[in-house]
């Protein structure tokens, strides 16, 4: 029996009910098999006296004809109320347009459905057809915009019954403590859990119910052949499924950026174009974009040519990374949760880092800039705090020297706040440099 989760984006549903007060719709964008529907419905049961969801997935041509005219949309009302056998309430209702993106023109009703005022209104839609079924119709401008990612490591725990951890680690990390080696041990070990299970619902549902990895492998590549699918229906060359596939390789390859021409050969700049607008939009990746000046204000120093690519779901990830075999077998992943892992398998940490700073709401940079003739420096990831930077460098192993934090520090003194090492150990302060284990990724 698949459960129902508890999920952060509750919280941020509840917070635009109650401050807009049906002034907008609100639209849960997010790749598919994450969890939009599952908490849309289960905050429409709990927050209001009544609801309707209608699945344009499987809704009628009855329901998908409504949308056609709205010059009568007290008739559009009642037809809903009959259809769906579900009496509406004035203000204590809320009508949910479910992979809105199936029927344009209800997307585009949501302008009159919110001036009309007597219920609220929240679409969800999947992957990248939600902006391709765009192009004839007009964007409603009374409409709110939250990403739902993969389940986040706090959600992950709760869903696993541990409330405690995260409270207990933003303690340790506010207050600079120590804790030795063997709890972080054992912290890490938890981390791994996730690493490989991921933050699908579908996959953290199979781990509590049968215990066996090879199952959840199994639910993790259904999810990864869905994708797969839904990048052949927008792009029938392949390419988009091409790139997709090949982002464990690139990162393994150790090189300073996803370099889609060896995977696909020669396109034009504009395909070339869409495609990568179309693997970003899907949410089912994440992008990091070099930063040509690294200052606070990165964004305006984005360099949209230059990019290393990630899964938006670390799970998916170690389950592609093994693509190639009909399925990852358990000693796979018992090598990699008991920290046997191999130092060309670095990237996985790699990866998991950055769905932890994007889940937490940062936009993805990296710098790279000239060692010799040959070699680059690389920071893995930099962050903004305040008016300072905070350069990151992630090791599996080796953590001892960290040359490329080191001279970009001295390079961008002025510039930079906390210098952070994410690794696989306690937390402990060398120097200016802070060493944070891998768990406390969210925190900083």
């Amino acid at each position: 029996m698949e459960q129902i989760f508890k999920r952060k984006i509750y919280q941020q549903l509840l917070e635009w009910k109650e401050t807009e007060n049906g002034r907008t719709a609100i639209l849960v964008e997010g790749a598919r098999r994450v969890g939009k529907s599952t908490i849309v419905e289960q905050f429409a049961m709990q927050e209001y006296k009544s609801y309707i969801l209608i699945d344009f997935n499987k809704a009628g041509k009855n329901v998908i004809e409504l949308w056609d005219n709205l010059m009568d949309i007290n008739r559009i009302f009642l037809l809903l109320q009959q259809i769906y056998k579900t009496t509406l309430y004035e203000r204590n209702s809320v009508i949910i347009f479910d992979e809105v993106q199936k029927c344009p023109l209800a997307r585009q009703a949501i302008k009159y459905l919110v001036q009309d005022g007597r219920y609220d209104y929240i679409e969800t839609g999947s992957l990248i057809s939600i902006h391709k079924n765009t192009k004839n119709i007009t964007i409603p401008s009374e409409e709110d915009r939250i990403t739902m990612y993969p389940m986040d490591y706090e959600e992950f725990c709760w869903a696993l019954g541990d409330m405690a951890t995260m409270p207990l680690l933003k303690q340790q990390y506010e207050n600079r403590i120590s804790l030795g080696d063997d709890i972080a041990r054992m912290k890490m070990r938890d981390l791994r859990l996730y690493m490989l299970i991921g933050g699908m619902p579908q996959a953290v549902n199979t781990y509590l119910e049968t215990n066996n990895l090879s199952l959840v492998d199994k639910t993790k590549r259904g999810i990864i052949q869905l994708y797969l699918e839904d990048f052949q229906k927008i792009d029938t060359t392949g390419n988009a499924e091409r790139l997709f596939k090949n982002i464990p390789s690139q990162l393994s390859g150790n090189v300073s950026r996803y370099q889609p021409y060896t995977v696909v050969g020669q396109q034009s700049e504009a395909k070339m174009g869409e495609l990568l607008q179309d693997l970003e939009q899907s949410k089912t990746t994440l992008f990091c974009y070099h930063c040509t000046d690294p200052n606070v204000g990165m964004s305006l120093n984005k360099d949209t040519g230059k990019y290393k690519m990630y899964l938006a779901d670390t799970g998916l990830f170690v389950t592609l990374c093994f693509w190639d075999k009909s399925y990852t077998e358990n000693v796979i992943y018992d090598k990699l949760l008991s920290d046997k892992l191999e130092a060309n398998l670095g990237y996985l940490y790699e990866n998991l880092v950055a769905q932890m700073l994007a889940t937490a709401g940062n936009e993805l940079f990296y710098y790279t800039f000239p060692k010799d003739d040959k070699h680059n420096y690389e920071i893995d990831f930099l962050l903004s705090r305040g008016n300072k930077l905070v350069p990151i460098e992630v090791k599996s192993s080796g953590y001892k020297t960290h040359k490329s934090l080191d001279v970009f520090c001295e390079k961008y003194s002025s510039r930079v706040g906390n210098r952070i090492l994410l690794y696989t150990k306690d937390y402990q302060k060398n120097g200016a440099t802070i060493y944070l284990p891998i768990y406390m990724t969210p925190l900083i």
